[in-house]
């Protein structure tokens, strides 16, 4: 096993946790999930501590407000106070109307489904991209966000390394290609390997981390 190898295998062995997870998405091809997803990419596309955007995202659940139909159906306040409680509150009060009005625009365009946003890129991922940020809120980096993680259904996107989980690449002297990162994290879903190399370039302690362990 050769240096870098070992950086992947002590990455991903340490910090090889999607955001989905931590915020306890089972992350399946069917509309629930996937819908949780798009609001937790949302609410971690904001200058904000990843944990913070995690916590809002369960308060969320939490309230019920994990469809298209039941945020549409929420008043504004009723988001304003999950977000507030998940600690989100420097953006919470932007963030409750973008979320209305993007629950709005799913359930008008693509039946509250986002299988059916997905159906209609046309297996392109570029369009994907382009087609998520038609969403309130949601640029480029919510968009590689949920890219990054709905790798894991939908397989035709892996490896999708963004510019984000590149920069943790860099940081641990691994090349910055997405497809021999790939090769260096053999079996591992590139969900999980997209996961790990983000945390390590946001967090250089991560990284400082994973080199040592690495030798």
């Amino acid at each position: 096993m050769n240096r870098d190898e070992r950086v992947v295998r002590e990455l991903v062995s340490e910090y090889g946790r999607t955001y989905a997870d931590e915020a306890g998405i089972r992350l399946k091809d069917t509309p629930q999930p996937l819908y949780r997803l798009l609001v937790l990419s949302l609410l971690l596309s904001a200058r904000i501590r990843a944990s913070v955007a995690v916590a809002a995202a369960r308060a969320l659940h939490e309230d019920h407000l994990d469809s298209a139909r039941r945020m549409a159906g929420a008043d504004w306040q009723q988001r304003v106070d999950a977000l507030g409680r998940g600690g989100y509150r420097r953006y919470d009060e932007r963030t409750a109307t973008q979320l209305g009005d993007g629950a709005e625009l799913l359930l008008e365009r693509w039946h509250g489904d986002l299988r059916r946003l997905h159906e209609e890129a046309g297996g392109d991922t570029g369009e994907l991209k382009r087609l998520l940020q038609e969403e309130p809120g949601m640029g480029p980096a919510g968009a590689d966000i949920f890219l990054r993680e709905a790798q894991s259904v939908w397989p035709e996107v892996a490896p999708y390394l963004d510019g984000k989980a590149l920069s943790g690449a860099g940081r641990l002297g691994l090349p910055k290609d997405p497809d021999k990162l790939a090769g260096l994290a053999g079996d591992t879903e590139p969900a999980v390997l997209a996961a790990a190399l983000v945390r390590a370039a946001l967090d250089e302690e991560v990284a400082e981390d994973c080199l040592r362990r690495a030798g």
